[in-house]
């Protein structure tokens, strides 16, 4: 058996874990699968069944045919139909029209689709399309007259260098001197 310092082992694969390879729906870089092709190989060559051998690496031998002969995954390319229920350009310009007004400017649409509905009785699209559209359009950000939430550091750190100066209830805060 040949050995290359380059190519993944067996142990690297299965290091990866069992949802690297193998996992329904997941998609596996064309080196990932030449590697694992080539693994197969390897040990079909020792004497290893087909079908001991791709279990090994978590993947069906119908997986393992398919990678053989070289089909490419043509997931990314391919053409999705457009939903029937999708928002037409219309609703959608209409949503962003409705987030612009001045009424609305800094509310979240958490509040505009309920508001809408209270006052002028509209109901163009759920919270989530709101969401989903203002992300779209890079508008989706803080939409308050407040700043914008940012997170908190690390805790205060306290720095003991004699007894009885720090008191505190957890000592996780409690950094000894180096």
């Amino acid at each position: 058996m040949s050995w290359l310092p380059c190519k993944p082992s067996r142990k690297e694969f299965l290091r990866k874990g069992p949802s690297d390879l193998g996992r329904r729906g997941r998609m596996i870089s064309t080196s990932d699968r030449q590697d694992a092709v080539q693994l197969i190989d390897e040990a079909r060559a020792e004497g290893a069944r087909l079908q001991a051998a791709c279990s090994e690496l978590g993947i069906g031998t119908n997986t393992y045919r398919r990678w053989v002969r070289g089909d490419q995954d043509r997931r990314p390319q391919a053409v999705r139909p457009v939903p029937r229920h999708a928002l037409s350009p219309e609703e959608r310009q209409q949503v962003l029209e409705i987030c612009h007004r001045p009424e609305f400017a800094s509310l979240p649409p958490g509040q505009i689709v309920p508001r809408l509905l209270d006052e002028e009785g509209l109901y163009v699209a759920s919270e989530s399309s709101y969401y989903r559209i203002l992300r779209a359009h890079g508008e989706q950000q803080h939409r308050g007259r407040a700043r914008a939430p940012h997170p908190k550091g690390d805790p205060q750190r306290h720095r003991v260098t004699r007894p009885n100066t720090c008191w505190s209830w957890d000592v996780t805060y409690c950094v000894p001197r180096p």
